[in-house]
């Protein structure tokens, strides 16, 4: 089993920042994808951005340029800078963590809490 614990959400000021993070604790396969989803009020949850334990990245198109997706693998954790923040960003945010094992080849997903990332206009 995985338990993320995520940090960092809040109120901020249209174009401001906020860093997120997300630490995974449990039996992580070296084999994974950790990444933030959002999903606002009234809408289905999206990807915002993934990072691969390989250091390959994947962003919503939305955020490119202005969000930028991190990950220490010693401390199984990652991280979300947000920077110039707009309303439309407002939303629960999510961490998540997909992991292969090779052993069994066992696919699995796991979920964060969520956080409220609120950007006032």
């Amino acid at each position: 089993q995985v338990q993320l614990v995520e940090s960092g959400g809040g109120l901020v000021q249209a174009g401001g920042s906020l860093r997120l993070s997300c630490a995974a604790s449990g039996s992580i396969p070296s084999i994974n994808v950790m990444g933030w989803y959002r999903q606002a009020p009234g809408k289905e949850r999206e990807l915002v951005a993934n990072m691969a334990s390989g250091g390959s990245t994947d962003y919503a198109d939305s955020v490119k340029g202005r969000f930028t997706i991190s990950r220490d693998n010693g401390k199984n954790t990652v991280y979300l800078q947000m920077n110039t923040l707009k309303p439309e960003d407002t939303a629960v945010y999510y961490c998540r963590i997909a992991t292969y094992k090779v052993t069994t080849r066992a696919l699995s997903n796991y979920w964060g809490q969520g956080t409220q990332v609120t950007i006032s206009s």
